[in-house]
């Protein structure tokens, strides 16, 4: 104790992380130049750190360790115009050169292949050229998204340059009820504490309902944190995060090193949500964090709705929705478009049978891309139409005409409401 401040000498979880990368002791505030332990692009992302790379490097020079890149196509795939088929052929050249794991157009959106395909581990510092990166804070890593320039300079040099994070620590306590998802949570938490409430901090999800999150159900809360600002959002590795790297990562001990914790007298602050009553929520357009508890938002006839992306297009998202649709049909005038966001994801709907029974419904089922999420080779929206979608954003223009209107939900909601035509509370189906 000093005067009446209490002198913190411990660190949070993303101060250990952030440490171990750069080699000393960090805290919140300070500068590091820490080690980057994975990284990753896309093909809309991609050819601009390419070509910084070889502008900072040369053409002749090679990246720091082709084994720690991964290269994936999921924004525009198949190419859907000149310019993307150029753009693939560019990134294709250039994991060939570079000797570069290329996952091309065949295994689904980034931020599903990485962890399943054993990419991320607790403790790892992850980049890649997409906001979303924050997803793999589920596995306990210090995930980030960074601009392709900064991407160039990783390639380079294996390194970059950080602001060690303040930490939040969202306390999700209690238990979520029946028909109530870890999106609604998430949304939840965004509208209280706003698009930039959380600007440059590591969001840290604790407490008891957090703890009893599926890695799928985590990935959707971490894979949000962006939409409220923070530079990280991270779940402390634990059993539920081992038993699902074990299958996908050979090396036991990687996963055990990442199993770390901050200390109690860290320096952090603390919100808490208790989950226990809550009630579906919509994200009203046009922004993540007008969010309104379901029975506040008045009776919305919908267009279309979307199944899918990094958010919420896992097995268990689409299975839900599918409990909701009770084998029924879509209502008249509502498209349907489902996209699992992996080729295993698509192969596990298969087989249980949900292909078939969206397809029966009326849906589509599109193979694993970004595609509508992004407003990309399909799914458009006209003007005055409205959407109703899983996914993370519902700005002006995200998924079409800047005079459509997307609304955000739990896949729970978008299945109910794809059979009533209206945005439903899936309570009362």
């Amino acid at each position: 104790m000093k005067g009446n401040r209490v002198i913190m000498s411990g660190q949070t979880l993303s101060e250990k992380i952030l440490s171990r990368a750069a080699n000393k002791e960090v805290k919140a505030g300070e500068f590091v130049m820490a080690n980057v332990d994975g990284a990753m692009i896309h093909d809309i992302t991609g050819p601009l750190a390419v070509k910084g790379f070889y502008e900072i490097a040369g053409r002749d020079a090679r990246v720091w360790d082709p084994t720690r890149i991964v290269l994936l196509f999921d924004h525009q795939v198949p190419a859907d115009s000149l310019k993307a088929a150029e753009n693939h052929i560019q990134l294709r050249k250039f994991a060939a050169e570079q000797d570069i794991l290329n996952y091309d157009i065949f295994c689904g959106v980034c931020h599903q292949v990485m962890p399943e395909k054993g990419h991320v581990l607790p403790g790892n510092v992850i980049l890649g050229t997409d906001s979303h990166t924050c997803t793999y804070g589920a596995f306990g890593a210090f995930a980030t998204g960074v601009g392709s320039t900064d991407m160039a300079s990783v390639f380079a040099t294996g390194k970059l340059w950080f602001m060690v994070p303040k930490t939040l620590q969202i306390m999700i306590e209690g238990r979520l009820p029946s028909r109530v998802t870890s999106k609604d949570a998430v949304l939840r938490i965004i509208g209280d504490i706003g698009a930039d409430g959380a600007n440059y901090l590591a969001c840290e999800f604790r407490g008891e309902a957090a703890e009893r999150m599926s890695i799928p159900e985590r990935m959707t809360v971490s894979n949000m944190a962006i939409e409220m600002g923070a530079k990280v959002g991270i779940f402390p590795a634990d059993g539920t995060t081992k038993s699902y790297l074990e299958g996908r990562v050979q090396d036991r001990e990687a996963i055990e090193a990442g199993f770390i914790n901050g200390d109690e007298d860290a320096a952090f602050s603390r919100r808490e949500w208790n989950v226990s009553d809550l009630e579906p929520q919509i994200a009203m357009p046009h922004n993540v964090d007008n969010v309104l508890p379901i029975s506040q938002v008045p009776q919305t006839r919908i267009d279309q709705v979307f199944l899918g992306s990094c958010t919420n297009g896992r097995f268990e998202d689409l299975q839900l929705a599918s409990e909701m649709m009770k084998n029924e049909p879509l209502a008249k005038g509502v498209r349907m478009i489902v996209v699992p966001a992996s080729r295993d994801e698509y192969m596990k709907c298969l087989r249980a049978g949900l292909v078939e029974r969206f397809m029966e419904a009326g849906a589509m089922v599109e193979s694993p891309c970004c595609g509508p999420c992004m407003g990309g080779s399909f799914g458009l929206l006209g003007a005055g139409e409205r959407c109703l979608a899983t996914s993370n954003r519902n700005f002006v223009g995200r998924q079409g005409s800047p005079q459509a209107f997307v609304y955000l939900s739990s896949p729970a909601t978008a299945g109910a409401s794809a059979i009533t035509g209206y945005i439903t509370d899936p309570r009362e189906i």
